[in-house]
C-alpha cells in the first residue's frame, strides 16, 4: 500500500502538458516577475523551459519555489468572449510552420477551430480577411522565436488576445462585433525575442455575416411589402 502511494503522485506528473497548463505557469512567473521575486533573465530562462516542457511535472519544476504553487488552485472559468475550453479540440485542425522560412494562409480558406503557428527564426501570416468561418469560435495558438506571426481578421468579428512577451512583442487589438453571432478569433501565444500581432484588415468584412444580414433585411422588406397589400 505505502508503495502504491508514492508512485501516483508520480503517475499524474506524468501527464502530457497541455496549451491550458503551459499558460497557467506563464502566469505565475509573470506575476512572479512583476512582485520582483524573479530577475529578468531568470524569467526569460524560465519561459524558455516552459515552452519546451512535455509533461505536467516539468512544468511544475518552474514554479515549485514561488508562493503560487502552493496555494489551492481555483476552478477555471473561461473569460468573457473566450471560447469555451470544451468547443475547441484539442488537437489543431491546421499548423503553419516556418523555421527559417516564411509561411502563409490567405484568401478564400476554410478556417478549422484550433490553429497552431510556429514562427522560429521565420514568418507566419495568417489571414482571415476572406476565410470561410465555418465555426463560431477559431483559436490560434501562436508561437513566435526570433520570429513573428501576423494574423489579420475581417473587421466585423470579435478579436482577443492573451498571451505575453519575453524580450518580444505580443500586440493583439480587442474588437467586439456588434453582431452577437459574428465569429470570435482568440490569438494565444508567447512570443521570445520575436514578435505576436493580431489586426483587423480594414475594408474586409465576413461574407456569410453579411449575406445573413441582407437575407433579414430581404424579409423584412417582404413582409412590409405583403402588409402594404392588403
Amino acid at each position: 500500500m505505502d508503495l502504491q502511494k508514492q508512485t501516483a503522485p508520480a503517475a499524474a506528473t506524468e501527464l502530457r502538458a497541455s496549451d491550458a497548463d503551459r499558460d497557467r505557469i506563464a502566469d505565475i512567473l509573470r506575476e512572479a516577475l512583476a512582485e520582483g521575486r524573479l530577475t529578468a533573465d531568470e524569467h526569460a530562462e524560465r519561459v524558455e523551459g516552459v515552452l519546451a516542457a512535455k509533461t505536467v511535472g516539468e512544468l511544475d519544476v518552474f514554479i515549485r519555489d514561488l508562493p503560487a504553487a502552493h496555494q489551492r488552485r481555483a476552478p477555471h472559468i473561461p473569460a468573457a468572449g473566450r471560447p469555451a475550453p470544451a468547443a475547441i479540440p484539442a488537437d489543431p485542425d491546421d499548423n503553419v510552420v516556418a523555421v527559417f522560412s516564411s509561411a502563409v494562409r490567405k484568401g478564400r480558406w476554410r478556417a478549422g477551430r484550433r490553429i497552431h503557428a510556429y514562427a522560429i527564426f521565420g514568418s507566419v501570416e495568417i489571414d482571415l480577411s476572406e476565410a470561410l468561418f465555418e465555426y463560431q469560435q477559431v483559436v490560434i495558438r501562436a508561437i513566435s522565436v526570433c520570429g513573428s506571426v501576423e494574423v489579420r481578421v475581417p473587421e466585423n468579428v470579435s478579436l482577443r488576445g492573451t498571451g505575453g512577451g519575453v524580450l518580444g512583442a505580443f500586440e493583439v487589438d480587442h474588437l467586439d462585433a456588434e453582431d452577437p453571432e459574428a465569429p470570435v478569433v482568440q490569438v494565444d501565444g508567447w512570443a521570445v525575442l520575436g514578435s505576436i500581432e493580431g489586426r483587423p484588415k480594414r475594408g474586409k468584412l465576413v461574407a456569410d455575416i453579411l449575406d445573413r444580414v441582407q437575407r433579414s433585411v430581404d424579409k423584412g422588406t417582404k413582409s412590409l411589402r405583403k402588409h402594404l397589400d392588403r
